[in-house]
């Protein structure tokens, strides 16, 4: 009798063990579910435009402006969501593929084709909410002088966005989303704020001063922004309260990195 009383309490301490195990093991995975936060969210808007004025050739964003911020801020573990004023692929400036204009992040970028799949089903900027994210972010290549400096949805977002407190950034050709955007003043959001942009000279260089729309260079200064450069082609951005630009292909790195750091 006493045998079986000592197997029974053996039995007994076996299964409320085993038991203990089980209801230790549970919590542990939904405590790590529960404990993975949401990272911070950056919308980037690129052109749907394809036609570089009535010359017959091609444009669109510049490859190195979108992959350089976009891996830059991905790595430091921001969600990134890809919009266009068309939503689906948007076009690429063929130069902007060429061998002269490789960088690491555009070799990463060429044999990426999570990423690749991504962009080549960019939501339709229509479908977007300001609500949703932290930060904007506005790869250039000469499209956006076309179609994002006037896309009505595009400059309510970007207002949206300053009302609210969240940074914008642009590089190169893209800072002419604020060509007509407006403080709650009715005052171009730039006045007063320093800024920079793709230069009337590197206009000029690339021989297209008569083929824009406009120069991002005048159209800053006619919105009264501070405008200022460095030399042509070199890095330089620059950041005034919620609003970070850069000059050229070559100030994308500094851009992501200000708008990381903003978001912190």
């Amino acid at each position: 009798m006493k045998n079986i009383i000592i197997m029974l309490a053996v039995i007994a301490f076996a299964s409320c063990a085993e038991q203990k195990k089980s209801n230790n093991t549970q919590p542990e995975t939904s405590t790590g579910k529960e404990e993975v936060t949401t990272s911070k969210k950056v919308l980037f808007v690129l052109t749907s435009h394809s036609e570089l004025g009535n010359t017959g050739k091609e444009t669109g964003f510049w490859v190195e402006e979108f992959a350089t911020p976009y891996y830059i801020l991905k790595d430091k573990g921001f969600d990134i969501t890809l919009a266009s004023p068309k939503g689906g692929q948007p076009p690429i400036d063929p130069k902007s593929e060429l061998p002269d204009f490789q960088t690491p992040s555009t070799k990463g970028f060429n044999s990426d084709q999570p990423t690749q799949k991504l962009l080549a089903n960019t939501i339709k900027l229509d479908n977007v909410s300001e609500a949703n994210y932290d930060a904007v972010f506005y790869p250039g290549g000469h499209g956006p002088l076309w179609d994002l400096a006037e896309d009505k949805k595009s400059i309510d977002l970007i207002e949206k966005f300053y009302k609210n407190g969240k940074p914008i950034a642009a590089v190169c050709h893209a800072p002419a989303v604020f060509k007509n955007t407006k403080n709650a003043q009715g005052d171009p959001l730039v006045s007063g704020k320093k800024v920079t942009g793709f230069t009337n000279t590197e206009e000029a260089a690339v021989e297209l001063t008569n083929v824009v729309p406009f120069l991002v260079e005048d159209m800053l200064k006619k919105n009264n922004g501070i405008y200022s450069k460095a030399e042509d082609w070199s890095p330089y951005a620059v950041e005034d309260g919620l609003i970070i630009t850069g000059q050229n292909p070559a100030s994308a790195e500094l851009v992501a990195e200000l708008l990381a750091n903003q978001l912190k």
